[in-house]
């Protein structure tokens, strides 16, 4: 009479498992919010400062660079430090999201459906 409902308990498994996905999801971009890299250019003398998801947060220039001659060379070094922040929360946010994945048994390159 009820044979066929067994299927129906390993769909609200698999919802149940989908839910708790989301859920991680959900608070690994939480997490990518909260934490940042710096980047930088000039030997230190330009500093940007990014969320993993790219956000700039901070920028910090020695002021030994302020020449008036030297407009160009210091704009160069901003974008620098700031190109070198993102690229580096891209990296350290696709590690995070590989870590995620392992830690809830998925294959390696696994495309988040949500």
């Amino acid at each position: 009479m009820f044979k066929g409902l067994g299927g129906l308990g390993d769909m609200s498994k698999m919802m149940k498992a989908a839910q708790e996905m989301q859920d991680k999801y959900g608070a690994l971009q939480e997490e990518l919010e909260a934490q940042t890299v710096t980047g930088e250019s000039g030997a230190g003398l330009v500093k940007a400062t990014a969320t993993l998801k790219g956000e700039l947060k901070a920028l910090d220039i020695d002021p030994s660079i302020f020449v008036a001659s030297e407009k160009e060379v210091v704009e160069d070094l901003i974008l620098a430090a700031i190109k070198d922040a993102q690229s580096r929360a891209q990296e350290k946010m696709q590690a995070e999201m590989q870590r995620m994945m392992g830690d809830m048994g998925l294959p390696p390159g696994f495309k988040m459906p949500f």
